[in-house]
Formats: structure tokens, sequence, C-alpha cells
């Protein structure tokens, strides 16, 4: 069994948002004698994270809404390294996505090592197409699953849809097929995301 670790590392000059200085992580390490703690402060939408509908609708779910058995099951990971700016409906409709599928995008944006202010992302009418088509989460390897996009159209599609979105993912070193994930959030009550640490294996048997 192959495990694929495909979350951004934390660290203080991590790749942010349109490199906003608030958005980067503080960690202060304390040393007492030998007893070393250390305390973290974040945006929850630095590196890789699940958002919750709070996120972009103002009466929105809150995280702790999302039912952990949705980040858990199988994946479908589509290579689309050759788009160049958007992924739009006609990039994606020939490739049998269905109803209950959690698909995972694969672009070149997990080849970046820095913020790319023009990152590969979801165009509305791809939104559209998986929303009507079912399918229950979609993961992307761009710390957002839209850009120049007034009003959001993507976020809210598939919001209103309950369908889950997953940014910040890296896929350079993952080729594409079939995986289980396990998506494992903080466990965090009332926000708008969660930072995640996610998991793609190959070769598990699941009954």
């Amino acid at each position: 069994m192959e495990i694929y670790d495909v979350s951004a590392p934390i660290f203080e000059g991590m790749p942010v948002y349109k490199n906003k200085p608030e958005k980067q992580p503080k960690i202060e390490t304390v040393t007492n004698g030998h007893v070393t703690e250390s305390r973290i402060s974040m945006d929850l939408h630095s590196g890789t994270h699940v958002d919750a509908p709070l996120h972009m609708i103002n009466d929105g779910n809150t995280f702790e809404t999302i039912d952990i058995e949705r980040l858990v099951g199988k994946v479908k990971l589509f290579d689309v390294t050759h788009i160049e700016e958007a992924i739009t409906q006609d990039d994606i409709e020939g490739f049998g996505i269905e109803r209950g599928d959690f698909v995972l995008f694969k672009t070149k944006n997990s080849f970046d090592e820095e913020f790319n202010f023009d990152f590969i992302y979801v165009a509305e009418d791809a939104a559209q197409f998986l929303a009507d088509v079912g399918v229950k989460g979609i993961g992307i390897d761009s710390l957002g699953i839209e850009r120049a996009q007034p009003d959001h159209p993507t976020h809210r599609i598939l919001f209103k849809r309950e369908v889950l979105i997953m940014e910040g993912l890296r896929f350079a070193e993952v080729e594409e097929g079939e995986y289980f994930m396990v998506a494992a959030p903080l466990r965090i009550e009332g926000t708008d995301a969660s930072p995640a640490r996610v998991l793609l294996m190959d070769g598990v048997s699941v009954h």
C-alpha cells in the first residue's frame, strides 16, 4: 500500500493567499528548563484546509456541521495539468464523473513553490456541472477554488448544493487515478474553515 501525504507543510514564510502578511502563521516557541512549548497563530485558510459554507454565505453553516465521514472514502484524482487558465465544463464533462464522487484536480498549481497570482481554478460553469451531477466534494491544489469571478459564484454554487470544498492540496508526486482518502481537519467549532491533514492511499480495499 502506498500512502501519499498531499497536505501543505505549515511554517513561517509558507505560501499564503495573495502573499498577505496577515495570513502568515506565527509560531512562538519557549523553552523553560527542559520543557519546550510552542504556540501557533494562523489563518484557517492557510495551507491545506476544508471550507465551511459560512466562508462565502453570511448565514451559512459553520465547520462542525460537516460530517467527518464525508471526508473519508474513495476519491477520483484527475490530471488537468495541461490547463492554462481555468477548469471548465468542457474540460471535465467527458471524465465519467458520477453522483456521489469526491473529485480532486491536479493542476500546474502543484508545482508552484510560491503563491501564483494566476493559479488555475474551477470556473463557474464547471462548478455548476459538478453540482448538477451531484458530487460529494471537490479538492484542488490551489489556495482558492476560484479567482477573478465577481461574487465568488464557484464557492456559492457548491455550498448551496452541499458540496465540500477542499483547497491547498499538493499532488506533485501523485498520479491520476482512484485512491482512498482520509482527510482529518481540526475539530474546530463555529468557524468558516479548518486546516486539514490529507492522506491518499493506493491499494486499499474497502468492502
